[in-house]
């Protein structure tokens, strides 16, 4: 059987110091391997007993790494294993094959877009206007695509961003918060879309998902099953599905377990 596995990367499989959750004992806590670095300082990491299995994992099924990095954000990850013949960058509105974009794929999206939401500068517009520069410290834009702040989450209006959800959903956009980071995004850029499409291309019999984020929840939906770990915003809502199973794990320790059990479900008779 063919087998693809779709897995968000930051807090699902990798994870910044600040995400570890390191709380055994030091003596206890696990090896640690980069796979990350920007600007010559390491960034992202995962265990070494997770690296093997996603060097299993990806001899195994097809893995695909799916997040909302841009490509340029993704191409500083270097994962463990085979290289991926697919990736899905910025939340799905680009396919990488062997590395390169797909540009049909990606006209597509776009036509989406124009069809079925209101602008991206509109959108943009709205945040420079309304969100308040004490909490804000950066403004971006990914790829022409979507919209985020990076914000001081102590000094951040919660009732603000509860008003931006609500402007957003009338406007055919969503929102969510993850970390220091608030995302503005078209609801017609998804995920799920961007698996079904590599689903259909390798002619999948099982596809797998896991993720953490509210913008993780339509991929894991569209998978046959889905892992999410005990920490993030699908965590903090208690967000399942039938097919979806809530793991206990946070932190880097959640990475581990969630390739444990991609892996085993992979290698399960069916």
């Amino acid at each position: 059987m063919s087998v693809v596995v779709a897995s968000d990367l930051d807090r699902t499989l990798i994870y910044s110091a600040a995400a570890l959750a390191l709380t055994m004992p030091d003596a206890r806590a696990p090896r640690l391997l980069c796979v990350e670095v920007h600007e010559s300082r390491p960034l992202s990491f995962m265990t070494e007993t997770a690296a093997q299995l996603l060097t299993d994992l990806g001899d195994e099924a097809v893995f695909v790494p799916t997040t909302t990095r841009t490509r340029k954000q993704y191409q500083r990850i270097n994962l463990p294993g085979p290289q991926p013949t697919y990736a899905i960058c910025t939340n799905g509105g680009h396919i990488l094959v062997d590395g390169e974009p797909d540009r049909d794929w990606h006209a597509r999206v776009l036509a989406r877009l124009a069809d079925e939401c209101a602008p991206l500068a509109e959108v943009q517009e709205h945040l420079l206007r309304t969100a308040d520069p004490v909490w804000v410290r950066k403004h971006r834009v990914a790829e022409d695509l979507f919209a985020y702040l990076v914000v001081e989450r102590e000094l951040l209006s919660e009732d603000w961003v509860k008003e931006l959800a609500v402007w957003a959903e009338n406007r055919g956009w969503t929102v969510s918060l993850q970390g220091r980071k608030i995302y503005a995004v078209p609801k017609p850029l998804t995920k799920s879309a961007a698996l079904r499409e590599v689903a259909r291309r390798t002619g999948a019999d099982l596809t797998l998902a896991a993720g953490d984020s509210l913008l993780d929840a339509d991929l894991l939906l569209a998978a046959d099953r889905g892992w999410r770990p005990g920490h993030g915003e699908l965590a903090d809502a208690d967000w399942t599905a039938p097919a979806v199973r809530a793991l206990p794990e946070r932190g880097v320790l959640a990475g581990e377990r969630i390739l444990r059990e991609l892996l085993r479900t992979v290698r399960a008779p069916r």
